[in-house]
């Protein structure tokens, strides 16, 4: 839970400009006024920026607005310059000059709103001329971006923009650990506060780096504060300090006694090819590996850091079992059905490789078993007392489904349970069904009508993710699990697992 406030340094203001009763130096029309902006560097005026041409215009309101970093603790001497536009030119002697006036941006923004007569170059009246200088203060918000193996960022979390102060309060937010830093509490965390722009064009205004770790210092009263670095006028100006101060007020880690139980089931049933011949997504290559064993260890690797124990059982489906050749829709892959249990990942590769050899490929593809097999022990991990068991099955798969109406009953009475399902599916083939059990369109449905009261399906197609980093892979895999666990126990009045971490 982050509760994080600004405290300004250094501040983006916007100047809005209009004039009145300019001086007419046109013969034949009124003037054709633009505004320029200068600041005072090192006794010199630099030109800032210019405002557009207001066409026969004495009291134009301009719509070009100038944008100022305001440092409070230096004298900031600006300057307004009024021309009267004569030539298609950007110098400025060749047009007439109508008056000035000079303050400091201290002045504008302690006044809100300034409007002051316009002189001529010696100092007199530039006849009844005027200026009007307003301020505008900025539009803050955050961004939360994480950094993937390859070093890219990925944001995680924006905050909402507060309008039109200098001393934003953000309201408190929470945030999944696995989204916020793959559940790494020392994982790099970049921060960018940004000023919110209408057009889209939103100014950077600084940033930072924290880890969860440091973040979660922020208890019991005891306040962060991290520098707000602009790495572009670091460079340019050696006083340079910081763009403001990000105070955070207070982050919370919810850890929990809870603990997430994955078990996998592999498709071998025979529309993955016979696993002897190339073309079989089951045909291990001489490298020692294929479609299923890179799925395996894939994503293995990723819900792996989750599971307490990283003990799975591994179960399959659609093969034919020695010595009886009986066809089985949930046998444990290291033949062993009273401890189908494997150690890591690459326990469960291992075991895969060993059976491989054994069984026949037949099928049909059925999915159904195995949902309830995982279903039964999550009925029976809510007779506990505590009830802390949260079920995940990860089903391995080419695609095809034979048992549609079954699965779809099965999943809607698992929905009931604590438990989620992840499909991965591995091949080229056509996946409509596995996004029609996803459910994110549309709530699923059992053949008798009855509704799923949660979505717990999670459908990833292998394929878009063979060449992409490892953290994309996980994000998809991994995008609706904290919140499946959350939703579960929050409706039971339990408080969440530690997949859902804050």
């Amino acid at each position: 839970l982050l509760n994080m406030e600004y405290e300004h340094c250094i501040t983006r203001v916007e100047l809005s400009v209009c004039c009145g009763n300019l001086l007419d130096r046109d013969v034949t029309s009124k003037s054709d006024p633009f505004c320029v902006l200068f600041n005072e560097v090192d006794s010199s005026w630099v030109e800032i920026g210019r405002t557009e041409t207001a066409v026969n215009n004495l009291n134009p309101v301009f719509g070009v607005k100038f944008k100022v970093d305001y440092h409070f603790e230096e004298v900031q001497k600006l300057k307004f310059a009024l021309f009267d536009e004569d030539k298609c030119s950007s110098q400025l002697y060749e047009h007439d000059f109508l008056g000035e006036y000079i303050c400091t941006l201290g002045v504008i923004v302690s006044n809100k709103k300034l409007h002051r007569p316009l002189t001529l170059a010696n100092s007199k009246p530039a006849g009844k001329g005027t200026i009007t200088d307003f301020f505008g203060k900025s539009d803050p918000y955050l961004e939360f971006h994480k950094q993937g193996d390859d070093g890219k960022w990925m944001l995680v979390h924006r905050t909402e923009v507060i309008k039109n102060t200098l001393d934003p309060v953000w309201k408190p937010f929470t945030v999944p650990l696995i989204s916020l830093c793959n559940g790494d509490v020392d994982r790099s965390i970049k921060v960018l506060c940004y000023d919110y722009d209408n057009d889209g064009g939103h100014d950077f205004i600084g940033e930072f780096q924290t880890t969860v770790n440091k973040m979660s210092e922020a208890q019991n009263s005891l306040e962060i504060e991290f520098e707000c670095i602009n790495p572009k006028k670091q460079k340019k100006k050696k006083s340079y300090k910081n763009s403001g101060i990000i105070i955070l007020k207070s982050c919370k880690v919810n850890q929990d006694t809870k603990s997430l139980i994955d078990i996998v089931g592999i498709d071998f049933t025979a529309s993955n090819g016979n696993p002897r011949e190339a073309s079989s997504l089951h045909f291990i290559n001489p490298l020692g590996s294929n479609e299923y064993l890179s799925a395996i260890l894939a994503v293995g690797q990723i819900i792996q850091d989750y599971d307490t124990d990283k003990m799975f059982p591994a179960l399959g489906f659609g093969a034919q079992l020695p010595p009886d050749w009986k066809v089985s829709h949930e046998f444990a892959i290291n033949f062993d059905p009273t401890n189908p249990f494997c150690q890591g990942v690459e326990g469960i590769a291992q075991a895969y490789s060993v059976c491989l050899p054994h069984i026949r490929f037949y099928g049909p593809t059925n999915f159904s078993p195995i949902i309830t097999h995982v279903a039964r022990f999550a009925t029976q991990a809510l007779q506990q007392e505590t009830a802390a068991q949260y079920f995940t099955l990860l089903i391995i798969t080419d695609g095809v489904i034979s048992d549609m109406d079954e699965t779809r009953h099965a999943i809607v009475q698992a929905a009931k349970l604590p438990m989620s399902i992840i499909i991965i599916g591995v091949g080229n083939a056509d996946f409509a069904a596995m996004e029609f059990l996803d459910g994110d369109s549309s709530v699923l449905r059992s053949y008798t009508g009855e509704e799923a009261v949660r979505d717990i399906v999670q459908f990833v197609p292998f394929r878009d993710f063979r060449n992409a980093p490892k953290e994309t892979l996980a994000k998809s895999v991994l995008a609706e699990l904290p919140q499946q666990v959350t939703q579960y126990f929050k409706q039971r009045n339990l408080s969440p697992s530690n997949t859902a971490s804050e």
